[in-house]
């Protein structure tokens, strides 16, 4: 590893370009696996968690890394597309390290661990060999009232005692910084792969308006436990930034006694739509749809409902269309008048209203339609969304095509590998995981 840097700080790492000889990115790094040893030999790290296209994290073997800098990542051979699952004795870097308080052996007290720096031995294997720590904050001044950021510096990672240790109340705040630029998918995937415990703290350390769009993404058993960890009041808040057909069908998942609590937290108007939704049933068109589809009444500009559907909170299918109503615009709304397309909009002068330029052909469907009918309804018409109003005509939602998908798919096909478990050039599996068990016997 010829012009290697001799330390490479791993929080740094995030995100680095992997790529393969030939110059091709392979994909992305996310972490860094390692392995602790007995006595005070240094852990051992063994590979990394690189991202594929396809967002899949798949375990790169150290022994395959011929570079590693702060610009980039080179490898050889070939990446075994298997996912990615931490073994028992490997531990993230990124993921479970960052923010552990440890113990200084020299008795100075506790520090909170903010990086860790691995190193290349003459052996060629890789090795953690110092951490940058962080003092805790101090509190000082009048009544304690100020607070003064502890001091940081560079520690052997053999000086301190606690870093393989399971701690409580881990902190999360240089894990989420290493991970700021990843969205919603990617960053519910990170979370996914983590311990229960440590899946707790990481989301728990997320905003409100953050830790709902990582909700919606992550598997239902996942969105149990993170959201019965919370507070009551805090659980509730999550629930209201979260798209009301994704909140109630997580409220469905939870013992009736606790979502009724939960609901009665919630702001009322916020609430209401979730009671709504909660007495369909989750096989038909009331169960599936969402009560904030774009809604606009028929004397509305076309400039002004692309004003509307711009917006970066809005779901590529639900901008797709909008739906035209009389007053009220909230749901349950006034009579449905009919659906208009965003490319029929985009055809037409931004002053003529919408309610000009409607889609006659498109009905609404019923609440209690069917899974079958509703997926019909949109191949028949080739629609991302449907409209859904009761029989009086009012609208009480929409159905999105993401929904219809995710809901006839498996319980677990956000976890299932699909058609990419074998390597990346056809051979079998089990000789690049042969390799990762060979790395980890030899230390």
């Amino acid at each position: 590893m010829s012009g290697a840097p001799s330390r490479v700080f791993i929080a740094r790492m995030s995100g680095l370009a992997v790529f393969d000889p030939h110059g091709d990115q392979v994909g992305r790094a996310r972490d860094v696996v390692v392995v602790f040893r007995t006595g005070r030999l240094a852990p051992l790290v063994v590979g990394l968690v690189v991202e594929v296209p396809g967002r899949r994290r798949v375990f790169l073997p150290m022994t395959r890394v011929t570079s590693v800098d702060t610009g980039q990542v080179i490898m050889t051979g070939v990446v075994n597309m298997r996912r990615f699952e931490p073994r028992s004795a490997e531990t993230l870097v990124l993921a479970e390290l960052l923010d552990r308080t440890v113990t200084l052996r020299d008795g100075s007290g506790t520090v909170v661990v903010e990086d860790v720096a691995m190193s290349q031995q003459r052996t060629r294997d890789w090795v953690v060999t110092k951490l940058f720590v962080r003092r805790p904050t101090q509190t000082g001044g009048l009544g304690g009232r100020l607070r003064r950021r502890g001091e940081s510096f560079l520690v052997d990672a053999d000086q301190v005692v606690g870093l393989s240790l399971d701690t409580t109340g881990q902190g999360a705040a240089n894990l989420l910084a290493s991970l700021e630029s990843l969205k919603a998918a990617d960053l519910a995937d990170v979370i996914h792969d983590l311990s229960p415990k440590r899946r707790v703290e990481v989301a728990a350390a997320l905003d409100d308006d953050k830790l709902a769009d990582v909700l919606e993404e992550l598997p239902e058993d996942d969105q149990v436990q993170i959201l019965t960890q919370l507070a009551n009041e805090r659980a509730a808040d999550v629930l209201e930034a979260m798209e009301p057909d994704d909140a109630a069908d997580l409220l469905s998942e939870l013992p009736a006694e606790t979502a009724e609590h939960l609901l009665q937290l919630m702001e009322p108007e916020e609430a209401a739509p979730l009671r709504r939704l909660l007495a369909y049933d989750e096989d038909t068109a009331g169960g599936l749809m969402t009560s904030e589809p774009v809604i606009l009444a028929p004397d509305a500009t076309i400039a002004e409902a692309l004003a509307v559907v711009r917006r970066a909170e809005i779901s590529p299918a639900l901008a797709a269309s909008v739906f035209v109503c009389r007053p009220p615009l909230e749901t349950p709304t006034g009579r449905f008048l009919g659906l208009v397309h965003i490319q029929r909009m985009l055809r037409e002068p931004p002053h003529a209203p919408v309610g000009g330029i409607i889609d006659k052909d498109i009905g609404a469907l019923t609440p209690d339609t069917t899974l079958g009918a509703l997926t019909r309804f949109l191949a028949t018409y080739n629609l991302v969304s449907a409209p859904i109003a009761d029989e009086d005509g009012h609208l009480l939602g929409a159905v999105t095509v993401d929904d219809v998908l995710d809901h006839m798919l498996p319980d677990d096909w956000r976890e299932d590998d699909g058609p990419h478990d074998g390597p990346q050039d056809g051979t079998d599996g089990p000789a690049v995981t042969d390799e990762r068990e060979e790395v980890r016997r030899g230390s």
